[in-house]
């Protein structure tokens, strides 16, 4: 990997700099390096965290002097970024990290959906029309945060996207389909909110007793598959998962 810029980040942990812009090819890296990361972990590493444009990746100070010995006069940020240095250098240009598909059903529209027609209106178009717009994106995964499992989706075709509301609801249902700007994304838990939202799935987005807790991952791929109000109160009673 080249261009890359390294900085601390606090006194024990270090952030990958990977580009500048929210882009697919700025997060192949991002997901590339995480999947380094997972296959080989560096010594002192405790837990790494990506977003957009960046891996922060934290590291035990002590064990990483224990490692460089008594005689060591480099400070851990030193030793530790020439880990990284050393494992980026390993990373042959063109990799890719195969990514999974996820198809998510969705009633539009409703008192879960309650801001179809604002959507709709704010573009000239029908509800039928932002629903079908909606269902034919195909969206990449480029973090998760906010809340637990909140997915940041990009991919959100310019013909739909819509400002966030001027003034955030304090309750936004767990399941709810949002669209904020160029970016839609799933509530996984009820949480404030300030996005228009347009419908809402049965399926579980967070759950904490299972691993992975979350069902969508960054990297994944989201589509999203209308359904009518009947299939949606089958699979709320099924207890879709």
């Amino acid at each position: 990997m080249k261009a890359i810029n390294i900085f601390p980040f606090g006194d024990s942990a270090l952030v990958v700099q990977l580009g500048e812009g929210v882009d697919p090819a700025t997060h192949e890296k991002v997901q590339l390096l995480c999947a380094y990361l997972d296959d080989h972990p560096l010594e002192g590493m405790t837990e790494y965290l990506p977003a957009f444009t960046n891996v922060t990746i934290y590291y035990d100070c002590y064990h990483v002097l224990q490692d460089a010995g008594q005689d060591s006069e480099q400070l851990p940020y030193e030793l530790f970024r020439a880990r990284v240095q050393r494992l980026l250098a390993q990373i042959e240009p063109g990799e890719q990290v195969e990514a999974r598909t996820v198809e998510i059903p969705v009633y539009y529209g409703g008192e879960l959906g309650r801001d179809l027609e604002t959507v709709a209106r704010h573009n000239s178009l029908t509800p039928e029309d932002v629903i079908r717009i909606h269902t034919e994106g195909d969206y990449l995964t480029y973090m998760v945060g906010f809340a637990p499992g909140f997915p940041y989706l990009g991919g959100l075709s310019e013909r739909i996207a819509t400002p966030r509301r001027e003034t955030p609801r304090l309750a936004i249902p767990a399941g709810t389909v949002g669209i904020a700007g160029t970016q839609t994304g799933v509530y996984p838990i009820e949480t404030p909110g300030g996005w228009q939202l347009i419908g809402h799935t049965p399926l579980k987005l967070f759950q904490p007793d299972q691993w992975p807790p979350t069902l969508i991952q960054a990297g994944d791929r989201v589509k999203f598959k209308a359904i009518s109000k009947d299939e949606y109160d089958q699979l709320v009673k099924e207890g879709a998962q």
